[in-house]
C-alpha cells in the first residue's frame, strides 16, 4: 500500500529547501498521489525586528499563495493540490498570526512545535533531555495549540528525545496523544526521521497511540523534490502502523483556520492592483 496523500512539504522559501514546486507536484503525480499539499514553515509577525532563521518571511505569503494557486488551476483535475503552513503554537504571538494568514486562502494548519515559548531566546523542541519540566513545558504547548482547534493534524510530535523515566516518558506523551485523539487530529509518524535517521518516529511513543487509539497520518516532511513522496521510507512507516495496530488516516480532513476563500483573494488583489 502507498500513500495517496501527503500535507507535509516545504519550498525555497524556508531556507532551508530546494527544489520547484512544480518538481514536487510533478513526483507526486508520478508516485500516484491525488493529494498533495505544501505547508512551509509559517511566517510569524515577531515584534522588534526579529527575523527567523528557518521559515518565510511574512512578505513572501503572497508568492507563495499565487505560485500555489497557479500549479493549482494547471493541474486541476490530476492533483488536488493545498495550500498551508506548518506553524507552531506561540501563544503570544499566536493571535497576530492568525489574523495575518487569514487574508489568504490558506487551507489548513498542521502543529510543528519546534520550540517552546517562543523561538525567541527558547529552548529547542527537538532537543534530547531527561527532564521532565522540559516534556511537560513541550506537551503542555502542544495540547494547548490542538485546543485551539485550527490544526489538521500534529506534525512530528515526539520532536523531544526524552530519555528519563519511562514513567514519566508515558504520563506525558500519553497526555499529548489524548488530547489529540479528544480532538481527532491525527499524530504524524514522520518520513524525514526516517530517511535521516533522527530520534523520531519514536517507538515507544507510536505503541501508546495504539494502546490509546489515537489516529496517525503518514507526512513527507519533504525539503527536497525527490523525497515529495519517498516511498521507501513510507513503507518503513507502515511497518510501525501494522506493528502497533495503529488507526492510518490516509486522506485528513482539513480542519478550516478562517482564512478567504480563492475567490474573497483574488477580487481583493483585483482591487488592490486597480487602486495602484
Amino acid at each position: 500500500m502507498g500513500m495517496i496523500s501527503n500535507l507535509h512539504a516545504h519550498t525555497v522559501r524556508c531556507r532551508h529547501a530546494s527544489g520547484t514546486e512544480r518538481e514536487y507536484v510533478e513526483n507526486a503525480l508520478a508516485a500516484g498521489l491525488k493529494t498533495y499539499g505544501f505547508s512551509d514553515h509559517a511566517p510569524y509577525p515577531f515584534p522588534n525586528g526579529y527575523v527567523s532563521g528557518f521559515r518565510m518571511a511574512c512578505a513572501q505569503q503572497e508568492d507563495y499563495v499565487d505560485t500555489l494557486l497557479a500549479l493549482r488551476e494547471e493541474y486541476k483535475g490530476q492533483l488536488d493540490l493545498k495550500i498551508g503552513y506548518e506553524a507552531e503554537y506561540y501563544p503570544k504571538f499566536f493571535p497576530d498570526f492568525l489574523a495575518m494568514i487569514r487574508a489568504y486562502p490558506i487551507d489548513y494548519l498542521i502543529l510543528g512545535q519546534h520550540f517552546i515559548d517562543n523561538e525567541i531566546g527558547a529552548p529547542y523542541s527537538g532537543q534530547t533531555t531527561d527532564q521532565e519540566a522540559l516534556l511537560r513545558r513541550y506537551v503542555d504547548q502542544v495540547s494547548e495549540g490542538l485546543d485551539t482547534g485550527v490544526f489538521t493534524y500534529v506534525a512530528h510530535p515526539d520532536l523531544m528525545n526524552f530519555v528519563g523515566e519511562s514513567a514519566v516518558f508515558d504520563k506525558l506523551y500519553g497526555r499529548l496523544i489524548e488530547t489529540a485523539k479528544k480532538h481527532g487530529a491525527p499524530l504524524e509518524i514522520n518520513l524525514l526521521g526516517i530517511r535521516d535517521h533522527r530520534a523520531y518516529p519514536h517507538e515507544r511513543f507510536f505503541a501508546l497511540c495504539g494502546e490509546i487509539g489515537a489516529p496517525v497520518v503518514i507526512g513527507c516532511d519533504a525539503h527536497q523534490a525527490e523525497v515529495a513522496v519517498d516511498q521507501p521510507s513510507c513503507e518503513t512507516a507502515l511497518c510501525i502502523v501494522e506493528k502497533y495496530k495503529l488507526e492510518l488516516v490516509e486522506n485528513p480532513v482539513l480542519r478550516p483556520v478562517g482564512a478567504v476563500t480563492e475567490e474573497e483573494y483574488r477580487r481583493a488583489k483585483a482591487a488592490q492592483e486597480e487602486k495602484s
